[in-house]
């Protein structure tokens, strides 16, 4: 059963995971729950269980010698976390932040990533029997990012696959050197 879209459309400064389960309950394996968001007017999952917290956009600290889609760097509690575009990483350009776009912080591995996005949609929950694999025919560069489609009330989400969203290893991590803490704590 899905929650009402507008429990999420508007974002406070910073949103705990915990409190986007259905009021606390234990999450069972089937089914799935995702939460949905938007990057113009598409829409796209991630697992909800990867999910750490989501935030408002707040200014960042800019790293030289990063991909285009690695915005920069943001201190959240201490933690240097990278934040990927995921508009320009899908092959749409730059997004233009304003102070209405999110981030998502999930954990990949053992980094927390911040993704940026327009604005969360809903909890989903879905059954695998309600993914489908994505056509051969849209294998783009894009594409290889996802790892299925499900239709949902009539609207399709395409579902990240986020060990693929990082094709090449940041160079940033927790152990990162105290000078490069402190630029993304000036940045914050």
């Amino acid at each position: 059963m899905n929650q009402p879209a507008t429990a999420l459309s508007a974002h406070p400064d910073s949103l705990d995971a915990a409190a986007l389960s259905h009021e606390g309950a234990p999450r069972a394996a089937t089914p799935a729950q995702l939460i949905s968001f938007a990057i113009g007017d598409d829409q796209y999952g991630v697992d909800i269980m990867a999910v750490r917290e989501i935030k408002g956009w707040t200014a960042i600290t800019h790293l030289p010698g990063q991909p285009d889609y690695v915005r920069g760097v943001l201190n959240l509690r201490g933690v240097i976390v990278p934040i990927i575009d995921l508009r320009c990483r899908f092959g749409q350009g730059l997004t233009e932040a304003t102070p209405l776009h999110i981030v998502i912080i999930v954990q990949i591995a053992a980094k927390q990533i911040g993704l940026l996005a327009d604005r969360v949609l809903d909890i989903v929950s879905l059954d695998d029997i309600q993914i489908q694999p994505v056509p051969r025919i849209a294998q783009s560069s894009s594409a290889e990012f996802l790892s299925g489609l499900a239709t949902i009330e009539g609207s399709m989400i395409a579902l990240i696959d986020l060990s693929r969203l990082l094709s090449v290893p940041l160079d940033i991590d927790d152990q990162a050197p105290a000078a490069l803490r402190q630029a993304a704590a000036k940045g914050n």
